[in-house]
Formats: C-alpha cells, structure tokens, sequence
C-alpha cells in the first residue's frame, strides 16, 4: 500500500468527523435521549459497510450477516457474566467470525449468486434457532443482560448501556471508516474486483477466486462480529428479536440506499436503518412496508445509490476545477515506444541460433471432454529464443492446446507430461502457473471491467509499493496505454483493450507469453503496433506461443509454424514453407471429391441486395463496406476462416441483425428469410416435433396451415427423424441435430434458405448426408445461402462463392471459372485486394 497526502487526508475525514461527533455528545448539544440513536447508527455503519463492500467488491450478496451480528452480541453477554476482559470478549468474538466467514466464502465461491444467498440464510437460521434452543447460554427467548466488561490493558471499564460505550461506539465507527479508506485503495480490493469480474482471467495472474471469496467474506464477518459486541455494550441486554431475517433483507436496502461499495453510502445506510423506526411511526406505516418501498424507489430512480447520485455533480467539478482536461479515449497516434512500423517478415527478426534452452514441452498430451478429445497425442516444444504459431481451422484444438499450458482445462480430462523451464507444469494450478512465469492473453481481450487500467494491471501485484506503480507506468506507455491509464476499460476501443490484455500477461516479466488470437478484431494499424510488440519481447528474451486466424500477421512474427486439425498435429514448418504442404491445406480448404449436381440458375432476379455494409461490436470490426447481390434460385456460398464476418453477414442477410453502416434491400418486395445458426440453437429439451411447433407459433402459423407445414417439413427429414418426432432434440446425433435446426428454418416457407457452418462437429458421412439434402432444395428452386468455413466445400456444392478475409469481400466468382480457384485460394489466406478486381464478373 502506498500512502500518500491526499490518502491520508481520506482516512483522517472518518476519525475528525467521530471527534466531532464525540464533541457535541460531550457538550450537550445531542440530547441524552438521542446519544443511544447516534451510537447505534455508528454500529449499523459498521455492519452496512461489512455487508456492501462484500457486495461491492467480491460480488457476494449476503443475508448471514444478522447470525455475525448476533455471534458478536453473545460473545459480549456471555463474556461480561464470566468475567471475560473487553479484548477477550473481541479477540474470541472477531476469531470465531472469521473462520465462520471464511468457511462460508470458500463454500461459497463454488456456487452462483443465488445458492450463495441461500447459504448464508440457512447460516442466519441455524443461528437463530441455536440461539432459541441454548437457553443456558443465550437466555433463549428472554435474552441475556450485558453488565459489564473490564478492559484489561488498563483502559478501565464499560457497562452495558453506559454513555461510556456510546463513545466507544462512536469512536470505533470511526476508526473502521478510517481503515476502509486505503483498503479501497489497495491491492486487496483490486484483487477482489478482478475475481469477481472475470474469474477465469484472474486465475491466469495468481488470483484464486475461492480464496479471495473466502477472505472477502471472512474479513467482512470479522466486523460484523466486532460491531455485535458493541450492539451488547449500547444496548446493555440481548435478545433473539433484533437479529431475524428482516435484519438481514433491512441490510441489503440500506445497502442499496447509500451506495453498495461505498465508504460514505455506509454511514447514509446506517442512519437510515437507526431512524427507519421513526420514519415508519411518522407515516403511519408497518416498518417493512416503508422499507419495500424505499427500496423499491431507490432502484427505480437511483440505481447507483443516494451517495453516488449526489457526489458525481461535485466529482465533475473538482475534476474541472483541480485537474486538466481528460486526453480523448482513443490516442490519435501510439507512442514513439511501439511506433506503426511496416510489417515484417520472420526472415527479417533475429532468427534462434537453436541453441537456447527448451522452455516447454509438451509429449503426448491429450484432452478430453467426455467421448471427446479435444487434444490429441500433441507433441510441441518451444525454445526460449523462439515465437512459434500455432495455426488450424475452427475447432482443431488451438486453444485446448493453450489452455493445457495455462491450467485452464476445466473438467477435461489431461494425460501426457507438460514441462516447462526444466519442472513438471500438468498438476500445477493455474494461479501457481502465473508465478512459475507463464503470461496469458484471451482472443476476446478479457478485461477486469470495474478496475481502471492502471488497476488491471497493478491487480497482478499482492502487496502494491510505489516501485509498482512507478513499473506499471512505464509498462503502459510502452504499449501505448499511458493517456488512458485512469480510465475503464469499457470507455476503450477495441484494440486499446486488447493492448491492455496483452500488458497484463507481459507484467512481471515472464518466461513464456501465451496469446490467443491477438491480432482477430484488430485494423492493420493495430495489427502492426502488436507485431512490433512481439518483436520487441522476443528481442528482450521472451518465448512465445500464439495462436490465430490471420494469417499473413501471425506469419510476420513466427520462427517456426505447428499445424492442427481435429486435435492433432498434422504438419511443422517455417512460416513460407508449412501450407505448401497438402493437409495442412486442407485442413483450412478442404477436400471434396467432385462438383454436386446442381440445377440450372432458375433466373437472374435479385431477392437480397447488401450495399457498403459494415458492422462492428464493441469497436471490434466484423465487416467492412461488402456489397452483396443474392439472385433468385442460386446457392451462394460464402466462405472464410474462424472471424472473417460469416455469422455477422448471416444474419443481416436474415434481417434479425440491423448493419451498422449500409444497407440491406428486397428490390421491393416481401422476401421472407430463415436462417439455420451456427451451432443449431435448438430447444435440447423439447421434441422435434415442439421444435418445429415453435419456430412455426413464430412466423404466426398455427391451425391447419400449421398441420399442414409440419407434414411437409417432416417429410423433408430423413426416415429415421419422422420416426422420432416425440424425442427431445438432446437424444439426437450432431447430424441428426443439424437437419432438425434445418428442417425448423424451412417450416415457415422462406424464399431464402440460410444456413450457417452446417457441417461444423459432423463426421464425414453425416457432412454428406447434410449437403445432399441441401442440394435437394436447390433443385425444388429455393435460394440458399451457405456459410462455410472449407472452402472446398463451398465451391462443390454452389454456383457462386464469395470469399471473406477479415469482414471484407476478397474475391467473388464462379467455381466453374477455372481460374477462380487460385484467386480464390490465395484471398483465402491472405486476403489480398487485387484478387477481387482480377476474378470473372457474376
């Protein structure tokens, strides 16, 4: 923890404010009568501030926290008729709600939010209920009196309800607000922050989410517990009655109402829980109906919280008045540090000498997830003078792959032995994993959302000194970051938070850097700043395992190529050399024996037209100006690897995806479109026959039209379906699934069939199968629309294909047209522009 002047200026407002407060108790200025209102808002501050920075900062809604209220009030009743000291009382009181927390938070932390809420109500009523029952110790129903407890450091003694305890609890609020102050500043809430967001990401720097659960919750109990045994000093007696569930529910509002995670919204929580009774008096209300209500309000009108609500006007302008302008989002140009530089070939880096030490290796490493192996008998090495690509289509077993070093296998079953720097790597942890020296990017640039960037990164560290963040600061500005270090991730484009991704595995400095995809979504622009990046970490002696679809990138980087297929090796080479050889060709074109037979073109009419559109989630680009001309009773392919934009464009072409830039038109007539997704999407848990009923109640069909569209749908299924139409969609076979997702697209009639990554998981035969039925409807005269990764595939079964490369068009033309193969293998891989203009006109 680093403390610095305007820290400590935070951490003293809670003590000054408490001396004051103590003043005006101490002078008469707060009346007698309401001196016991002030101390006990002082206790529900502290019990408000354990509950909402739980809520806040580990994601963990709890209604146990009444039993630790009640735990601490007990230890204080019990203690003061034993002759217990006052540090006794609190020494055992904080112990035993520590360890209960910490069971509870770990326990916890395997389950989601709703069986964690369960937990703790089953913890508050398994309290009560042994209060009830241990009469000899609790006083049962009756309660129990507080009388008194000596301090033993020589500080005097306290009596149940005297003004003494008052101040004591005053005092202590006091001292808590000043204590959460840094603690909101450390590395202990960030790493609570980070777990909660993202808990597989964290675990790839260290963070073990069960552990920070359990000591999130284990802290937080701790003082809930301390505030019981003040409640027991003020109160002087003791009774099941204030610690029931509506406490627990009255917590969550107050919660709610001042600002979960917030130090100030705390004490708003706390007043509001003291004074509640006499709110409920004055509106002539029953206590939980003035609760539902305020609560009720608050989430409609103020979901942040009052205390929120009301500082962000007063933020806004101190921010104005102390500091200057904030920098715009996105950098206008990236630093001098990872300057836009052209790309390089491999041949142009430093080449590896052969000499240096293997850093990992893997031999004979399989993963399975059930029946299926995801990895296969996979054998790599990696030396630490070396970036090696890992290349192969969809679903070949890249990320497996990555995932098996990085510890983040799940429940699949992993054999063979994986080494890295000289230690066997397979039955570490993930977490322990970050600390032996392996740094992990995601494809998706898994950020901590509620951290800022600064804070992404800093989350790395357990114990943050100013050494760190002095490292972090330069560690930012040499990826570029240093303008937006304050911010949110979420206020970032895209390639700013892959960068930022990429800054959080290179922090401390590891052995190995592992990346999934880290050029997908990216522009050239952004694309050359991480090239140069990787560069520069191989020059400073770091290996590099990656793994992408872009290829003409990836290849810059890379010394040496591994490719696979279907979770297994299929060939090895330098990045000129590896897709001249045949499998690993076609493992991304496939390979298909002949041409289908397909119909002759019906007619030249246009049914679907896209002009210039464009389309981008989150800053990330999935098309870019593609125009698009779908002509009645042609099957149209479209192929591209894994992230060229074909599931985007399938459902623009369908309707249900509104383009961000151009247009979609129907030359001026009603086209109906249905679309077969990628994956299926089907109802596992209904029949087929209720799979096609729904898809029909959609599309308005029901009556006899609707008997009569399911008899020919099911007519169209091949025997062995019609015979199971009661069969829930789960107990059918991958192919079997796809001609039912297929078969629900065609029940509503459409003029346009589309149909994306149909033989994606089939086997071989059931591909066939998959195919010739769709050929069958081409016959019929339906236009279809077909999305495929193989471009093989695609140029079998189609009269016209359309190559994507990065979400635009890179060439477009006719399977028959013999030069068209070569144009279109070529834009395939690398996507180049001057393909397109050279390909024969539709």
């Amino acid at each position: 923890m680093v403390f610095n002047r305007s820290l400590l200026a935070k951490a003293a407002l809670g003590p000054a404010a408490g001396a004051v407060l103590m003043a005006f108790m101490a002078s008469g200025a707060i009346p007698a009568y309401q001196m016991y209102s002030v101390a006990l808002a002082a206790v529900y501050t502290i019990v408000v501030l354990s509950v909402g920075l739980l809520a806040g900062w580990s994601g963990i809604w709890s209604v146990g926290h009444p039993a630790f209220f009640a735990i601490g009030a007990y230890f204080a009743a019990y203690g003061s008729g034993h002759g217990w000291s006052l540090e006794t009382v609190v020494l055992g009181a904080v112990v035993t709600g520590t360890v209960l927390g910490a069971f509870l938070g770990y326990a916890g932390a395997r389950f989601s939010m709703l069986y964690i809420a369960l937990l703790t109500l089953a913890f508050t009523m398994v309290t009560l209920e042994l209060v009830n029952r241990w009469s000899s110790v609790t006083g049962g129903d009756q309660g129990v009196a507080v009388l008194q407890l000596r301090s033993s450091l020589g500080l005097g003694t306290l009596a149940g309800g005297s003004t003494e305890s008052q101040y004591l609890a005053v005092g202590a609020a006091a001292v808590v607000l000043a204590l959460a102050v840094p603690a909101a500043a450390s590395g202990l809430r960030m790493r609570l922050v980070a777990a909660k967001s993202h808990p597989l990401a964290a675990r790839t720097i260290g963070i073990a989410p069960e552990a920070q659960s359990a000591l999130a919750f284990a802290v937080s109990a701790a003082f809930t517990t301390f505030a019981g045994v003040l409640l027991g000093l003020i109160t002087g007696f003791v009774s099941p009655d204030p610690f029931s569930l509506n406490l627990g529910i009255a917590l969550i509002a107050a919660c709610v109402l001042g600002g979960v995670g917030t130090i100030v919204g705390a004490v708003a929580g706390g007043a509001y829980l003291t004074w509640n009774p006499s709110l409920s008096s004055a509106v002539g209300l029953p206590q939980p109906v003035v609760q539902g209500l305020v609560l009720v309000g608050v989430l409609l009108f103020l979901p942040g919280g009052v205390v929120p609500f009301l500082s962000a006007p007063l933020r806004s302008v101190l921010r104005r008045v102390w500091r200057r302008p904030a920098p715009a989002p996105t950098p206008s140009k990236p630093t001098p540090a990872v300057g836009l530089e052209p790309r390089q070939p491999a041949a142009a880096m430093e080449t590896p000498t052969g000499e240096a030490d293997v850093v990992l290796r893997l031999e004979h490493v399989s993963v399975a997830y059930g029946g299926l192996k995801a990895l296969e008998d996979a054998s790599v090495s990696l030396r630490q003078d070396e970036v090696l690509a890992v290349i192969g289509p969809n679903g070949a077993g890249k990320t497996t792959l990555l995932n098996a070093v990085s510890g983040l296998t799940g429940n699949g079953r992993v054999s063979g032995r994986v080494d890295f720097a000289g230690g066997s790597l397979l039955k570490a942890r993930a977490t322990a994993r970050r600390r032996l020296g392996i740094g992990r990017t995601f494809q998706h640039a898994e950020v901590f959302s509620e951290l800022t960037v600064t804070e992404n990164v800093l989350c790395t560290r357990r114990w943050i000194t100013a050494r760190d963040r002095a490292d972090v600061a330069r560690l930012l500005d040499s990826v570029g970051l240093a303008d937006v270090a304050d911010r949110r991730p979420g206020e970032l484009p895209f390639g700013l938070q892959k960068r930022l991704d990429l800054a959080r595995a290179m922090a401390e400095e590891p052995k190995l850097l592992v990346l999934d995809e880290p050029f997908g979504g990216l522009d050239a622009g952004e694309r050359a700043v991480l090239a140069q990046q990787i560069r520069r970490l191989h020059a400073q002696g770091t290996a590099v395992l990656v793994i992408d679809h872009v290829l003409d990138d990836l290849f810059s980087v890379a010394h040496r190529v591994l490719a696979f297929d279907f979770g297994r090796t299929i060939g090895e080479g330098t990045p000129d050399t590896v897709l001249d050889n045949p499998e690993v060709r076609s493992s991304y074109l496939g390979t298909v024996g002949g041409r289908a037979e397909l119909p002759e073109r019906v007619g030249e009419r246009s049914v679907l037209r896209l002009s210039g559109v464009g389309h981008s989630y989150g800053g990330v680009v999935a098309l870019r100006d593609v125009d698009l001309d779908v002509r009645e009773g042609v099957v149209l392919g479209i192929a591209g690897a894994n992230g060229a934009g074909k599931s985007t464009l399938a459902g623009i072409l369908h309707g249900s995806l509104k383009p961000a830039r151009g247009s979609r038109e129907t030359g001026g007539t009603v086209v109906r479109t249905s679309l077969a997704p990628e994956g299926r999407a089907l109802f596992k848990t209904l029949s087929l026959r209720e799979n096609l009923e729904v898809a029909a109640y959609a599309a308005g069909i029901t009556g006899a039209p609707l008997r009569e569209r399911l008899a020919e749908t099911t007519e169209w299924l091949p025997p062995r379906l019609r015979d199971r139409m009661s069969v829930s969609a789960a107990g059918l076979s991958g192919g079997e699934q796809q001609m039912l997702a297929i078969a629900r697209a065609l029940i509503v009639k459409p003029d346009v069939l589309i149909v994306d990554e149909p033989a994606l998981g089939l086997a071989p035969a059931l591909v066939d199968e998959v195919y010739d039925r769709l050929v069958r409807l081409a016959h019929d005269g339906l236009t279809v629309v077909l999305l495929e990764q193989l471009l093989s595939r695609a140029m079998s079964v189609c009269h016209e294909v359309v190559v994507l490369h990065e979400g635009s068009v890179a060439a477009q033309g006719r399977p028959g047209d013999p030069s068209f193969a070569a144009l279109a293998e070529a834009a395939y891989f690398s996507g180049a522009r001057e393909t397109a203009a050279t390909t024969a006109r539709l």
